[in-house]
């Protein structure tokens, strides 16, 4: 079991010791989405209507080194150019996800559910 762990930790560091950047789609922060369709934030930190370009300002305003992916298309929703970030940083997914909802929440007070 730890071997697992350990093999799963590795996978994501590159050559150089710097980890690959962190996807994140406006599917994770949909308000409108349940878990199971993709939002992988919790209902009390989504926000309705929420952009990739807000999502990159968001980011941004949490302190990340973000980049902007305007043409990519979430595999699920192939047929739809929603657009993605790119965070590069250590820290896990799931704290990135969260403080990046919080400034989007605190950005979009209107658009929250």
């Amino acid at each position: 079991m730890h071997f697992l762990k350990a093999a799963s930790r590795r996978s994501f560091v590159g050559e150089r010791g710097e980890r690959r950047p962190l996807v994140l789609w406006p599917v994770y922060f949909e308000a409108s989405r349940g878990r199971g369709r993709g939002r992988k934030v919790p209902a009390h930190l989504a926000v309705k209507g929420v952009t990739a370009e807000a999502i990159l300002k968001a980011a941004k305003a949490a302190g990340y080194e973000a980049e902007f992916d305007p043409d990519a298309k979430h595999p699920a929703c192939w047929f739809e150019s929603s657009g993605r970030v790119l965070v590069r940083t250590n820290q896990r997914k799931t704290e990135v996800l969260r403080r990046v909802a919080l400034e989007l929440k605190r950005m979009h007070p209107q658009a929250a559910r």
